[in-house]
């Protein structure tokens, strides 16, 4: 076991560099295109593709035998399911645009149909003489293990060309992903760019037939870009990335076939894909679980930061004379529990926002605290004033809406916009709590501005 392990890993076999080299180019290309699919929101049309295929191969080996050719050829069986393919692809877009069949209806219809048919075609070809051994079945769970070095070559010269015109037309695929309404108005040939880009899908589905077979082709167009999506959010780096996924994928799961005979490489291949996308879906630094919720975490200690500090200022604005706030009170300012509240202390003490008598569970803002709490407060202020001036948002309400929002816009629309209202109210400095009553038209009084 061990000499057959070794002798994998360092590729000292004739068929394992063969089929490796030609899934790895496969798993490169499929993540590469999977990207603009799964952009498209086309990627189940992938899967239609491959089902719809199924009869032009066999089409293509009953053509192909009573020609007197070798009907198990690769590159005829190839050639017929592209054509059948494409097949599918036209009847897919004349159901959607002739008939009022939504795009999913249509994919099942023709995908279920043309498998039918192709079932029904390998019928006919096993009762053939010379069809008990033709192996067309194999192209449904795929036969990477008799690849030859004729196939991973043509693998990697398809593979290799759409690579090249997805690169090429970069800008273009773009444009036509993002807004395809934009690229219209811009003159470029939005139906040419479809119908290339599909093109491109049907050579990689296709040539994906003979590693995975048309069951799970459709995997390898979505599963590496999907994972790539939790990524990045940029397209040059998700595809990339994606690529690498796609390739690692295939050489993973070829080699653990190759060391495990017995399990399919089709299979293996996509459940490593599958290991790769569950690994980006938790870890992954742009929109990962554990990303977001991390980030969640911090933006709601965030939030209870700033409501603590506002709440805390707005009680010694009430009472100048006032030294500390005990816990008790604050507890029942807002609608904290005790343990809620116990964190938030320690945290914002830990910070030097607040100092803590402990014997007596009262805290006070530090000088670093009034200040930071004063920019809190008087922040909050002016976007209550601004939704009651020109959002006519009601003053009972304000408080509510005005915390939804000052929390998810960013620092330089927020410091733009209090720059604006600063202008138009005439207010330098702290306004009044809009909840108190009326909202003068004058500077703060003297009171207000004790803490500053």
């Amino acid at each position: 076991m061990n000499d057959h392990l070794w002798r994998v890993i360092s590729l000292q076999d004739h068929n394992t560099r063969v089929v490796i080299f030609g899934t790895a180019m496969l798993g490169f290309a499929s993540g590469l295109v999977g990207c603009f699919t799964l952009l498209r929101r086309r990627a189940l049309v992938g899967d239609a593709l491959a089902h719809a295929a199924l009869p032009g191969i066999a089409i293509a080996f009953l053509t192909a035998t009573a020609l007197g050719y070798d009907g198990k050829s690769l590159p005829i069986l190839l050639a017929g399911a592209t054509v059948s393919g494409l097949l599918g692809i036209v009847t897919i877009l004349a159901i959607r645009r002739n008939t009022r069949i939504k795009e999913d209806a249509a994919l099942g219809i023709v995908l279920s149909v043309f498998f039918g048919a192709g079932v029904a075609l390998l019928g006919i070809v096993q009762q053939m003489s010379s069809g008990h051994a033709a192996g067309l079945e194999a192209f449904i769970y795929g036969k990477t293990a008799t690849m030859t070095a004729g196939d991973a070559w043509l693998i990697a010269a398809a593979s290799a060309g759409c690579v090249i015109v997805c690169l090429a037309l970069l800008k273009e695929f773009k444009l036509l992903c993002f807004d395809e309404a934009f690229a219209g108005a811009r003159g470029y040939p939005v139906l040419l760019l479809d119908a290339v880009l599909m093109g491109v899908v049907v050579v990689v589905t296709i040539v994906g037939l003979q590693a995975v077979g048309l069951v799970l082709v459709i995997a390898l167009l979505v599963i590496p870009a999907a994972s790539a999506r939790f990524w990045t959010d940029r397209l040059i780096m998700m595809m990339m990335i994606a690529s690498v996924f796609g390739m690692v994928g295939c050489l993973v799961g070829a080699s653990a076939s190759a060391m495990l005979p017995r399990l399919p490489s089709g299979a293996m291949i996509v459940l490593t894909a599958g290991v790769g996308f569950l690994f980006s879906l938790m870890v992954g630094t742009r929109r990962g679980w554990l990303i977001r919720w991390w980030r969640r975490r911090k933006l709601n200690e965030s939030i209870d930061h700033q409501h603590l500090l506002r709440e805390l200022f707005e009680m010694f604005e009430v009472d100048s004379h006032r030294v500390s706030v005990p816990f008790d009170e604050l507890l029942h300012r807002r609608s904290w529990t005790p343990k809620r509240l116990r964190r938030m202390l320690f945290q914002a003490a830990s910070e030097g926002w607040i100092t803590e008598n402990v014997s007596r569970m009262e805290f006070a803002l530090t000088e670093n605290g009034k200040a930071e709490a004063k920019r809190l407060t008087r922040r909050h202020r002016l976007w209550e004033l601004y939704l009651i001036h020109h959002a006519d948002i009601a003053p009972q309400r304000v408080d509510r809406d005005a915390d939804a929002i000052e929390h998810v816009l960013e620092p330089e629309i927020v410091a733009e916009l209090e720059t604006l209202l600063d202008a138009e109210l005439g207010r330098s400095r702290m306004p009044e709590d809009p909840h108190a009553g009326e909202f003068p038209d004058s500077d703060s009084s003297p009171e207000q501005e004790s803490l500053a």
